[in-house]
């Protein structure tokens, strides 16, 4: 990490500061070996007294205690001297990491990788599936416009205490403002056969009895619990329309790249999980154990279209009925499948935040800014092995559902593995039953449930 560098190299100036400086030994007064002392007229008396006691031949025991005292007091201002230098040292490094100003006189360089790891995890990077899943969605400039106004007013409920209610009206008033004077640009971004429906969703974020028009009044009267509620209302919302606006990719992909199956939207798939060993799931709220569980997944072909359509492809074709899962502390895995199950072996895909198409066998590089528009660190992100060939391309079958904990993570709470996988989708139902997943338990059934329309197959297939 930069900060014990940035520490050894104020320790190390330190010490070569004090490697040149000669420190003098401070003799008591009045004795014959004080030659520091200053002369004067008390000093006088000092070589008088040194020519008396070598005429009459002190004995040496006197001599050897006046040398044993000197090396005393030496050793002592030394031993000193060193400890005052420790604390100088941890003081100097506390006044570094907790001040913001870099300290005069330090190379700039010693303090920039520090500041660097310190800074860049970005405290608003998606923490939920849902809330990456709706970032992740390209659409109308307008409508993203009204979303961000909106997520932010998520971070500002997380306040404790006294929260900023005037700066959360004043964003949904920007919302709603955005939305009325923009009316005509947001429709006209709809597919002529979703418009109706469109309409209906436009409606409902605007009119006077719902929608941001109730949030504001949750607002006004600083109800914490019931803002978050419609809160919640209005970002669905605001996510079912951008997804009538986004019908396909907002990108070409590589002419390279079209002889692998690939999904132009969202879908979701599925899982009916099966203890392996014959014990039960948890029974939900008031029911009864269960032998089986039921987990869902949104796949998100507009970020991964690669990754997203290998997969689709592999769950219609049944691959991974009856599959067998293992799992770690991190992670729940599927096996490796067998021959005839095997998909195709995609390059690794990770589309970054705020560029428009994806990277191809190129990891992202968090430190240096660089985060990933489907991040890993979410509980129940759903995420494609690496090939055992080469990390540039992702195992043609093996997936893992990621189980995100934060005392494993680093700096701003990113997984160590953050920007190194081809994620391509977040449980968004049954993350309760992902803990509950041991070893040996099985996929009994994997079905693509929503957006088969979207799974473009390639013509060799």
């Amino acid at each position: 990490m930069a900060v014990p560098l940035s520490s050894s190299l104020i320790h190390h100036k330190l010490a070569l500061k004090a490697s040149n400086t000669r420190y003098t030994p401070f003799a008591p007064t009045g004795l014959p070996f004080n030659r520091f002392r200053k002369r004067g007229p008390a000093s006088s008396v000092l070589p008088r007294l040194s020519r008396i006691l070598s005429r009459t031949k002190a004995p040496t025991d006197f001599r050897n205690q006046q040398n044993i005292f000197t090396n005393i007091c030496a050793s002592t201002l030394e031993h000193g001297m060193k400890r005052f230098e420790t604390a100088v040292s941890v003081l100097i490094i506390f006044v570094q990491l907790t001040s913001p100003i870099p300290l005069s006189g330090w190379d700039s360089w010693s303090i920039f990788p520090a500041k660097a790891v310190l800074y860049i995890p970005d405290t608003k990077v998606p923490r939920t599936g849902e809330l990456a899943l709706r970032k992740a969605i390209p659409a109308n400039p307008n409508m993203k416009a009204i979303q961000d106004s909106l997520e932010d007013i998520s971070y500002l409920l997380r306040i404790p205490q006294r929260k900023p209610y005037g700066t959360m009206e004043g964003n949904v008033k920007k919302a709603l403002k955005i939305a009325v004077d923009d009316k005509e640009s947001i429709l006209a971004s709809l597919p002529a056969d979703t418009r109706e429906k469109g309409y209906a969703f436009y409606s409902s974020l605007t009119d006077d009895k719902g929608g941001l028009q109730t949030l504001l009044g949750y607002i006004k009267d600083k109800d914490p619990d019931k803002v978050s509620v419609g809160l919640a209302s209005s970002l669905d919302t605001v996510a079912q329309l951008e997804l009538l606006q986004a019908p396909g990719l907002s990108f070409l992909l590589p002419a390279q790249y079209t002889k692998y199956p690939r999904l132009t939207g969202r879908g979701i798939v599925e899982f009916v999980i099966e203890k392996g060993d014959g014990s039960t799931f948890s029974p939900e709220a008031g029911g009864e154990q269960r032998k089986t569980a039921i987990v869902q997944v949104v796949v998100d072909g507009y970020s991964a279209p690669l990754t997203a359509g290998n997969f689709a492809k592999l769950v219609v074709d049944g691959a991974y009925d009856g599959a067998k899962l293992n799992t770690t502390d991190q992670a729940i895995l599927s096996d490796k499948g067998r021959e005839k199950n095997s998909g195709y072996s995609v390059p690794s895909e990770i589309m970054p935040s705020g560029q428009f198409e994806p990277l191809y066998k190129t990891p992202l590089s968090v430190q240096d800014g660089e985060l990933p528009v489907l991040p890993l660190s979410v509980y129940g992100a759903v995420v494609m092995a690496h090939s055992d060939v080469s990390e540039e391309y992702s195992s043609p079958y093996q997936f893992f559902f990621y189980l995100y904990d934060k005392s494993y993570a680093g700096l701003g709470g990113l997984s160590f593995d953050e920007g190194q996988f081809s994620v391509f989708g977040y449980t968004t139902a049954g993350r309760e039953i992902l803990p509950q997943i041991k070893s040996g338990d099985i996929i009994q059934s994997a079905k693509l449930v929503e957006g088969q329309d979207h799974l473009i197959l390639p013509d060799d297939s």
